[in-house]
Order: C-alpha cells, then structure tokens, then sequence
C-alpha cells in the first residue's frame, strides 16, 4: 500500500496542474448542481417499527386534513379576567382571521370556541394548522406566521407564535469561522511559514467544498435530517485540515533531510498518507456501520458525514501533493530553507547529505522521557482522573429536544415560556393516544374504556374528547401531562399508559407524541449501542492487529478508546444535564442529552482515537524493528509525533469548539462532546497513558503468535515495503 500510495503522490507531485484543475472541475461542476438540484432538510425524526411512528402513519392516512405541520399561537392578556370581555374576545378574533389568512394556513381555531383558555381569562391557545408538513413550509410563510398580531401587541398583549412550524435548518454563522480561524493560526505556528499553513487550510476547504456540495446536490433525491449537514461540515473541516497536515509534516521532514521535492511529497503520501488512508477508513467505516441500528435518519447522518471524511482523504492524497508541488521549499520557513543543498536533479531519489540531527531536547522527547520514568504513577493518576470524569455517566437521560431547551429569546422559547405560565408545563409536550378499531362499533366501544383507563394514570392532568375519522373507525384522544416532555415523570407517564391501555381487546390503542417518540427512539438506540460498540471495539482490535502485528497493542488502544467515551459522556452529562458551568458554553437552561448523541459520538470519537494511535504507535514499531529498545522506540514515537499529534487535536478541538456557539441544543452538545473527546482522547490517553503502558510491556507489547502473524495480511503501513521498493532502485555502488 506503501508503494502505491508513494506512486500516487509523486504523479499528483509532477502532473499538479492536472490534479488541480480536475479538483476545481468537480468542485464548480458538483456547486451548480448543488444550487441547482438541493432539497429541503427534514426536521422530524421517522422511527419505522415503533409504537408511536405507526401511530403517525395511521394519523396520516385517517386524518389527511390534519397531517400538515401545526402551529400554537400563545396569548396573553394585559389583565386577569380580560379574554371574557366583549374587547378581549375582539382581540383573539381579530388574531384568529389573521392567522387563518396567513399563505400556508389551512385554517386557525378560535380557542373562545373550544376553551382552549385559562381559567384565570388571561392566557389562551390559538391552533393553527398548515396545508404542507413543516419541511415544506418556506422561510416567507414562516415569517408571515411569526408577525402574527402585531396589532394586539401595540395595545399591550403578548402574542407569541410557536409549534413545529418553527422547526427550520439551524444557521451556519461567523463562530464557526472563529474556529477555523484558531486552526490556521495553530498551523502556522506549528509550521513556521504562511505558505504551509495556507496550502494545508486551502486543501481542506476545498475538500470541504467538494463534500458539501455533492452532499446538498443529493438532498433532492435523499432525505437529509436538518443535522446532517452541519455534522458533515464539521467533521469534513476537522479532518480535512488534519489529514493535511499529516502529509505536509512530513513532506517538509522530507525536505530537511536533504530529499528533492517531488521524492519528498512521494514519502510523504507514502508513509504519512498510509497513516491518513487507515484513519480516514476507521472513521468512515464507523459511521457507515450506524445503519446497523436500522433508524433512517442516523443512517444518513452517518453516511453523509463518511462521505465528507472520504472526499477529505482523497483531497489530501491527490490534491495536497499537487498544492506541495507549486510551493516547493516555500513550506519551509526561510532559515531552513537556506541552509537545504540545491539537488541538481528533481527527480533524484537519493537524499542528499542530511542535516543536522534533530534537537532531542524538545518538548515532545522530555515529555516522552517524564513519562517513560515515572510510568506506573502516570498510569495511575490517569485512570482515576478519567474514572472521576466519568461519574456522573450513569446519570445520564435521553431524549429529543424540545422548544423548551431552545435559546432563551427565539420565538420557539417565548412561546413554551408563554405557554407553561399560563396552563402548565404538560401543554407544551400533549400526548396523542389513537384508537383504531376494525369497525365504527370497536372503535366506539374501546374509546371510554381507554378514556377511563388514561384519566386513572397518575400525572394525568387532562384527557381531551375523542377525534374521529371520516370512516369513525379511528380515534384521537388528546392527553395533558402534568410535568413537561423532557421531565422523567413525563416519562413514566408513557409507559404506565401503555400498560394500562395494553388489555383492551378489539381495538389497537398506540401512543404518541414527543416524549413517546424520544422514548422510543432512546429505547430503540439503547437496545442497538452494545451491539454497534462492540462492532466498533472488534473493528479496533482487527485492524489494529493488521497494523501493528501485536495483540496487545490493539487491546490497549480499545481500552484507551473506552476511556475516552465514558469520561466524554461524563463531562457532557455534567454541563449539558446536570448544568454544571453551562454558562460558559451559553447554556441556558440543562436538559437530557439528545438521544442519538451517545452512539454517533462512539462513532466519530472511535475513528479520530485511532487516527491519533496510528501516528504515534507506528513510530515506536517502525523504531523497535529496526534496532531500538522498546523503551527507545516509546520515547522516539512520543517525540516525533507529540508536536504534530499536539497541532492536529488543537485544530480538531477549535472546529469542534466552533460549533458550540450556536444557538441550536442538538449542535452545541455534539461539538462540544467532539472537542472534550478529542482533547480527552489526544492528550490524556494517547500522548499520556499509551506512552506509559507501552514502556511498562516494553517488548512483550509486540509479541504475535507465529501462526497468527502468518496469517494475517501485510499492510505496510509503516513504509517497510516502500524502503525496500527505493533501496532497490537506488544503483549499487561500482
């Protein structure tokens, strides 16, 4: 692989104008598809095979008036007792011929007609139903819809419109632009030389570029969730940016030691890039392997983010070399680049005189020494840091968000604040029980019998009288919480109806709504994560095993891995639930994590862990089968790759970091949990405790059964075969 990866960059190297004009190509040709052929995003989550989607589905066919989006517009009066006044009832009339008016609205419920107010006469709830879902509500129905009363709020009321209409594509802004800012500048003081710098971050924009459009030119004909692109993006930056720099690391490594250009961007790929191929790979193969939990959205999240990250791979294999090839020394800072030899020949594959060995006092090689010394201490605090960090993981509680977790000021939060003030928290997350009987007399017979049974359940504030459908054989009951959809009573609240109406017989009872679509998908998504981690930990010790020729090797970095996890999920829960400092990360107000949160984390944490243990680890290998104790070997692998190692988790970490300042809750919690992994992942485990671990085995960290190390494969990651390839073709002396 080796050699053909070597191959590859130095025909990218030579043939660069080619290379870049193909990539500019695909980059123009697939944006005019994107702006030509790009579709909506789709912010409901369908959960096939649950209790509460198949209640959804048979809404939609028995009640197809009411299958649009819907909308609540929430009202309050100056003063108490005002909504029964002749000008108070003027007012909501007023609204409600406003609302059924708006483009878009099917029709608005005046709420004085079904006592949809409060009992104090001061709050009352418009419905407002749409003719489309509430993807295909445009952003000039949304607005109109948002200016709704206007002139009842020039005379002192409070109209404040909401529901799912609101639901739209979350907005990319300038704080992720702050992240990408604070990756260039951690490149260039990594490189030294603005042109290295520029050529690594132009590489991954224009990888990002390529991954976006081609991802919005398939939104025509795919679903994608309001999530996936903003997932895509953000891993397609932080691994774009870091494959880069992996090859141009070593390409300018390359330089130093006195090699031409075009042999130097040849090694590069060949060695660095082997690195970047099996790490791309891991990270792709993990979110692809998300199908395994059969939830339509999450599979597209997860190939829509792997076809980033492969578009990234290849940008970075192809196009970098080529981007090297027109800066040549230039990506070198000046004082190196007076002291390198002039090659006569660019294409001579013989290295000229080296220069000086490197400085072995830096950072990185102390830091590997410290660790190697003191090795059983740091192995020991280490462990019981990440295990502190990890306590409050047990505590952790699952589900979708809501508009109660939504920024403190968008219209979606003041109309759930308007609403929990005037009736209670459970009206901003009812719940929808459909009964539907083989004919008009099941259905009849069964709906007091469940009515019964639901008005029984404990935190049952109000069940509403039935719907019936055209046919009179469905119908809909409408049921109040008294604790809102995020609440664990809320929750017990689903299951105890669902057990108590489970005993009616000639009729199916099924519940919905958005707590009892959360559980569902919790339940659903916990029911699959032992399955998908031990497919990612098995995945981990295979190809690990390949790389590295070692069975302990691969067992330790699967362990390292879990660590990872279980302090992430810790640290995360700690803010993002428990509200621990969330005002530092503009919180404002704790809730459950979202549920699919912890699998796609496992997922993505998974590949970027073993990018990390890939770069450092095959280092030592390289050093310990060619001579050097393996004490020597931990040390040289930790301090060659601690500077580079240090620069790509900083990068990945700023990307990540970027996206915490968005308003959404869903993308604030996943890039803040990427930033700690990988902070966690970088610098605790793979730069601290492996180092530790691997001095403590010493040799025994290599040992492979013979029969094993036969059968296993040779991937030549670390370039043994490619060495072997030039010493062939460099001539013998006469």
């Amino acid at each position: 692989m080796a050699t053909l990866l070597y191959r590859l960059g130095r025909g990218s190297f030579r043939r660069r104008r080619l290379v870049v004009a193909v990539w500019l190509v695909v980059l123009v040709g697939l944006g005019l598809a994107a702006a030509t052929l790009r579709g909506p995003t789709a912010s409901n989550f369908t959960m096939p095979g649950t209790e509460s989607q198949r209640a959804l589905d048979l809404l939609a066919t028995q009640f197809p008036a009411a299958s649009g989006a819907t909308g609540t517009i929430a009202l309050k009066a100056p003063a108490d007792g005002q909504l029964a006044t002749p000008q108070g009832q003027a007012v909501v009339k007023e609204i409600v011929q406003e609302a059924g008016t708006l483009p878009g609205v099917v029709g608005a419920v005046d709420p004085m007609t079904v006592g949809a107010v409060s009992p104090d006469g001061r709050y009352a709830l418009v419905q407002v139903q749409f003719a489309t879902g509430a993807d295909e509500v445009d952003d000039a129905q949304r607005a109109a819809y948002e200016r709704v009363g206007a002139a009842a709020e020039a005379q002192g009321w409070q109209v404040a419109p909401g529901g799912e209409v609101l639901g739209g594509e979350p907005e990319v802004g300038s704080t992720e632009a702050l992240g990408v800012a604070v990756a260039a500048i951690v490149l260039i003081i990594t490189f030294g030389s603005l042109v290295a710098a520029g050529m690594t971050m132009l590489n991954a924009l224009i990888g990002v570029g390529v991954g976006m459009a081609g991802l919005f030119a398939l939104s025509s004909v795919v679903e994608l969730t309001s999530t996936a692109p903003i997932l895509a993006l953000m891993l397609g930056l932080a691994v774009g940016i870091d494959y880069s720099l992996f090859i141009t690391s070593r390409h300018r490594q390359n330089l130093r030691e006195g090699l031409p250009p075009d042999e130097a961007v040849g090694r590069a790929v060949g060695t660095a890039g082997s690195a970047v191929l099996f790490a791309g790979a891991t990270v792709v193969i993990a979110l692809a392997g998300l199908a395994v939990v059969n939830i339509p959205f999450l599979t597209v999240m997860g190939l829509a983010a792997a076809g980033t990250v492969t578009v990234a791979v290849l940008v970075a294999l192809t196009l970098q070399p080529a981007l090297l090839g027109f800066a040549g020394r230039k990506v070198l800072p000046r004082r190196l680049r007076s002291a390198l030899p002039d090659p006569t020949a660019e294409d001579a594959s013989t290295p000229a005189d080296p220069t000086p060995a490197e400085d072995r006092s830096a950072f990185g090689f102390r830091w590997a020494r410290l660790i190697t010394r003191f090795r059983v201490p740091v192995i020991l605090v280490g462990l019981l840091g990440l295990g502190l960090l990890a306590l409050p993981t047990p505590d952790m509680r699952l589900a979708l968000p809501d508009a109660g977790s939504a920024a403190v000021g968008s219209p979606a939060r003041v109309s759930n604040d308007l609403v929990t003030e005037g009736f209670g928290a459970g009206f901003t997350g009812r719940l929808a029980v459909v009964v539907a009987g083989d004919d008009p007399q099941a259905t009849a017979a069964a709906v007091p019998q469940v009515t019964a049974l639901i008005q029984r359940t404990d935190n049952v504030l109000a069940v509403a009288p039935p719907q019936l459908s055209p046919d009179g054989r469905t119908a809909l009951l409408g049921v109040v919480p008294k604790t809102g959809p995020t609440d664990a009573a809320t929750e017990t609240l689903v299951h105890d109806i669902r057990g108590a109406v489970g005993g009616i017989r000639n009729a199916d009872v099924l519940l919905t709504g958005a707590t009892a679509i959360g559980i569902d998908v919790s339940e659903k998504l916990s029911d699959a994560l032992p399955i998908y981690l031990l497919l990612v930990v098995g995945l981990s010790v295979l190809l690990l095993m390949l790389v590295f020729r070692s069975l302990v090797v691969p067992v330790k970095a699967a362990l390292g891995f879990l660590l990872t996890v279980a302090a992430t999920f810790g640290i995360t829960v700690a803010v993002f639930q428990q509200g621990h400092l969330a005002d530092l990360v503009g919180l404002d107000t704790p809730s459950p994590l979202v549920s699919f949160l912890p699998i796609l984390l496992i997922g993505i944490l998974f590949g970027l862990a073993m990018d990390y243990e890939v770069f450092l680890v095959s280092r030592m290998r390289e050093d310990f089968v060619h001579g050097d104790t393996a004490q020597q070997a931990t040390i040289n692998g930790t301090g060659h790759g601690a500077r580079v190692v240090t620069a790509a988790a900083l990068i990945m970490i700023s990307v990540f970091g970027g996206f915490v300042f968005l308003e959404d809750p869903v993308i604030k919690s996943m890039g803040f949990a990427l930033a700690v992994g990988v902070a966690i992942d970088a610098f605790v485990v793979r730069m601290t405790i492996v180092p530790a671990v691997m001095s403590l085995l010493g040799a025994r960290a290599w040992w492979l059964p013979r029969w094993l190390d036969r059968a296993l494969p040779n991937v030549d990651i670390e370039g043994e075969g490619l060495r072997a390839h030039l010493t062939d073709k460099t001539p013998t002396p006469v």
